[in-house]
């Protein structure tokens, strides 16, 4: 609509600032904007991350609170009140850039909010960013992928792992914190412990790396992901 600002879905990729593409932090920077998740303890790591690798002062800081919850309609009240806040920035003719972890087009909240804005009339532009698993590969030093194998992304909670370890080639479960047991003893049962390795908070300070998945703590947090290699026998 003309005379009203543009929102940017801007993806801030995994944790480590470095990992910002040159047109996410170019975006953030001439967007007046910033539109960021914030936890109900008040933290916003997507705005942390983007403050190591842009300049934020001057800058309007919109926090976006969203749900847990696996409640569908508490979940779409909170896309629809942050959409309602990123609509008054833009009919102010101010562009808006929203900030998500990884990347904007894999499971990401933003997608939501965008898509309600999109609804209303609004322009919107996606910034891609660095996905985790793919952080989470560089971190561990391995390939994701062979010649002719597929490549599998399990989003922890939504799928069952052991079908998710029947699928041919590797298979990458994100967000596996909560479910962590359950997911080992799937992988043991099926022989793919030796062929699986891990990493907690990839790309932040508190960032660990488990290449032996007996010895990973009961609580490694809910930022986990684990890559399970594909049998070369098979």
């Amino acid at each position: 609509m003309n005379g009203y600002g543009i929102l940017f879905s801007v993806g801030v990729g995994p944790g480590d600032p470095g990992l910002m593409t040159l047109k996410a932090v170019e975006t953030v920077r001439r967007c007046p904007v910033i539109a960021a998740p914030r936890t109900r303890s008040g933290e916003m790591l997507a705005l942390e991350i983007a403050r190591g690798a842009v300049e934020l002062d001057g800058k309007a800081v919109l926090p976006l609170d969203f749900s847990m919850a696996r409640d569908r309609e508490k979940r779409r009240l909170d896309h629809e009140r942050a959409a309602d806040a990123i609509e008054a920035q833009l009919r102010e003719g101010r562009d808006v850039a929203m900030l998500n972890l990884g990347d904007v087009s894999v499971y990401a909240t933003c997608g939501y909010v965008r898509e309600l804005i999109v609804q209303r009339g609004y322009e919107s532009v996606m910034i891609p960013g660095v996905t985790s698993f793919c952080a989470v590969a560089a971190r561990l030093d391995t390939s994701l992928t062979e010649p002719d194998e597929p490549l599998h992304i399990i989003p922890g909670g939504a799928w069952s792992t052991e079908k998710a370890l029947e699928l041919p080639g590797t298979k990458v479960l994100m967000k596996t914190g909560r479910s962590l047991p359950e997911v080992i003893a799937a992988l043991e049962k099926h022989g793919c412990l030796d062929r699986s390795a891990m990493v907690a908070d990839c790309g932040l300070p508190t960032e660990r790396v488990y290449t032996d998945l007996r010895s990973v703590p009961d609580d490694p947090g809910y930022f986990v992901t684990v890559v399970v290699k594909n049998d070369p026998s098979d």
